[in-house]
């Protein structure tokens, strides 16, 4: 039986750490018998693809079980690498992060991305003018973290509309909590704000707000923007479970991508009632679709090169010091044959 230990405020590790950090809390599977039971951190009032898989017969005799409340891709890559949970999900830029460092992770489907529906977008209130990238010089940007997916997104957006390196310092952004971001937008706290998802959903239904740029515009695609990542260790001990794990997850993604809205409604109600979350049903109503439009959510190269190559402009990663060939594998998908 695998043992949970709650971990709280989780230390920011060295990369040699993580590397070769190893976990004394949970047992390894045995060599005759691969691990059959997932750890992994669900997020409140969202369903995983992986938890529409479980709930829809498609993961076998491989069961997932939540050990504690998402709170940010670092920090999964963290637990994953040093094996406190098995697989977690992060923001791709994050993920190349901790590549360059050598973190022993690989990316093996894709976890969320944008849509025409369900695109990560920037927002601003009506009254104030604001329509362009221009109009944020000198003006502050909330973003539910920083080095992540809504900033880059911003950065490249103020890129697209030719502001210079100079003007672009000018626009100052500031961490707000998901869940605030439209009481902060409305108390003019700050001048706009990112979002997407439910908080994006309940504020455009709300009124009042504009939108002033989406991410699917700026890099002219729909795109997965975060993958699923599992240790090295893990896959090279239970390539049999990651792989069942993977066809899985890869046929929700596909149920998601073709049922009827009203009949995924129903299995997220399901699924969330179970969980004891029936506060969070009645925004299921929002779901328009699941974010990521590649077939059974296969990765691509141009999912990580996007990022890779403004992180290697920034100096964050070493030009040539990371191979996206590296980073992620198809190898479980059977949508990738």
């Amino acid at each position: 039986m695998k043992k949970w230990k709650a971990f709280g405020i989780v230390t920011i590790l060295s990369a040699s750490l993580l590397a070769a950090c190893g976990n004394t809390e949970k047992e390894a599977a045995s060599a005759d018998e691969q691990d059959q039971v997932l750890q992994y951190q669900s997020q409140a009032g969202v369903v995983s693809f992986a938890e529409v898989a479980q709930e829809l017969g498609y993961l076998g005799d491989v069961s997932l079980e939540s050990v504690g409340s998402y709170v940010g891709g670092p920090e999964s890559i963290q637990l994953v690498a040093t094996k406190q949970i098995d697989f977690g999900y992060a923001f791709t830029g994050a993920v190349l992060k901790s590549a360059a460092k050598g973190v022993p992770i690989k990316a093996v489907i894709a976890a969320y991305g944008s849509d025409e529906a369900t695109s990560t977008s920037l927002y601003a209130l009506e009254e104030t003018g604001i329509t362009s990238g221009k109009d944020l010089i000198g003006k502050t940007i909330g973003v539910n973290t920083l080095g992540a997916h809504f900033e880059f997104f911003l950065q490249d957006y103020l890129k697209n509309e030719g502001l210079t390196a100079k003007e672009r310092e000018q626009v100052s952004t500031v961490v707000i909590p998901t869940a605030t971001a439209e009481q902060t937008l409305r108390n003019n706290q700050v001048d706009a704000v990112i979002m997407n998802g439910l908080a994006r959903d309940l504020a455009l239904e709300r009124g009042g707000i504009e939108t002033v740029a989406r991410d699917v515009d700026v890099y002219d695609r729909h795109f997965t923007a975060g993958p699923t990542v599992f240790s090295d260790a893990y896959i090279e001990e239970n390539p049999d479970t990651v792989k069942t794990f993977v066809e899985g997850t890869a046929k929700a993604i596909d149920w998601l991508q073709t049922t009827p809205r009203e009949e995924v409604i129903e299995l997220y109600t399901d699924i969330l009632t179970k969980r004891g979350e029936e506060d969070s049903v009645e925004h299921t109503r929002f779901f328009q679709s699941p974010g990521v439009s590649a077939k059974g959510g296969v990765l691509t190269d141009e999912d990580f090169t996007v990022w890779l190559s403004t992180l290697e402009e920034d100096g964050t990663i070493e030009k040539g010091a990371v191979d996206v060939k590296d980073v992620y594998t198809n190898e479980f998908n059977p949508y990738a044959k």
